[in-house]
């Protein structure tokens, strides 16, 4: 079964979040693809992570370039998985229909928007129901993950 990951973000923003769980990804020599609820979102995604850290380097690119299939790390729109990849990161209440083909699914959602906690609350019951590990991750008064379940 897919190990299922809920990401409560309170303290700070995807845009600091995301690269540092994408950079552990790779480390582990796992290949992402990080699925955007709109061509916006994506585009801005892409934006700051050349530009989040003047002293690291996160290869990257987007279903809208070229050759996806090489990017260790793709931002993408629709559920295509190009790249091969064994994580899928789901953000702005992307959905993923089948979680099987991924030893990772992490699920990240705004904890000040009721609407995105009601839709991870969702996403948590679907995901036990089709029998994957869950994990749920909330941040901590210092930005650092905790996990609570």
């Amino acid at each position: 079964m897919t190990e299922v990951l809920f990401y409560h973000l309170e303290r700070r923003p995807l845009e600091d979040a995301l690269p540092v769980l994408l950079e552990k990804s790779l480390e582990r020599g796992w290949r992402c693809v990080v699925q955007a609820g709109s061509p916006e979102r994506r585009d801005a995604l892409d934006a700051h992570l050349w530009t989040y850290n003047d002293a690291s380097f996160l290869p990257h690119g987007t279903d809208a370039q070229p050759r996806p299939e090489r990017q260790p790390v793709l931002l993408t729109l629709d559920e295509a998985n190009p790249n091969d990849a064994q994580v899928r990161f789901l953000v702005d209440g992307a959905r993923l229909a089948d979680a099987s083909p991924y030893v990772r699914v992490v699920h990240m959602f705004d904890g000040r928007d009721e609407t995105a906690v009601a839709a991870a609350r969702e996403r948590w019951r679907e995901a036990k129901a089709a029998g994957h590990t869950l994990t749920y991750w909330q941040q901590d008064e210092n930005g650092r993950w905790v996990r609570k379940a």
